[in-house]
């Protein structure tokens, strides 16, 4: 028990140096937490209270590098994204309405958020900063929730229509009901 009342009583350095790391108080906040609870999840591996400072910083500097890594990935995976987008050309107006009649009822069995990323961004044409502002959420939370929604309703229409789907059947004969 004195380990976990020394780590306690030091809480005040440990957020300091998080914040110098992360630039935000609020993400230092969090990831000490999260330090905190993998404390707990080991306590039996903490006897020495000396070394046991030590120790939880060196966790604090893993998960600081665990943080920058994580943001590097949604950061190239937005980047790829991005790229996808840059090309895509809107279909005529015949074809986007084809499209909506057959996969707007496969959206209804995606996750209520998925489901109205969709509908605002694909269908509404609503750009997804704006989407994001309705959602509460960062652009760039916005920008993934669109993308895994994306990935989500591909395998729905894919599980609905078959082959159709992979040959971009346009005239589609699928028997597409929710």
């Amino acid at each position: 028990m004195a380990v976990a009342e020394r780590l306690v009583a030091s809480h005040r350095d440990f957020l300091l140096f998080l914040e110098r790391r992360l630039g935000d108080r609020g993400l230092a906040e969090d990831v000490l937490q999260d330090a905190f609870v993998k404390t707990i999840e080991r306590e039996g591996e903490l006897r020495d209270e000396e070394s046991a400072i030590a120790w939880f910083y060196r966790l604090l500097r893993n998960a600081v590098i665990d943080h920058y890594r994580r943001r590097d990935v949604r950061s190239r995976a937005l980047e790829m994204l991005a790229k996808e987008m840059g090309g895509a050309v809107a279909p005529p107006p015949e074809l986007h309405d084809a499209i909506c009649a057959c996969v707007g009822p496969l959206a209804e069995n995606l996750k209520p958020e998925y489901a109205a990323a969709i509908q605002r961004v694909e269908i509404e044409d609503v750009p997804v900063k704006a989407f994001a502002e309705e959602a509460g959420i960062s652009a760039n939370n916005a920008a993934v929730r669109v993308f895994r929604a994306r990935e989500a309703l591909r395998k729905e229409v894919r599980a609905a229509c078959g082959s159709c789907a992979t040959h971009g059947c346009v005239e589609c004969s699928c028997n597409v009901s929710s």
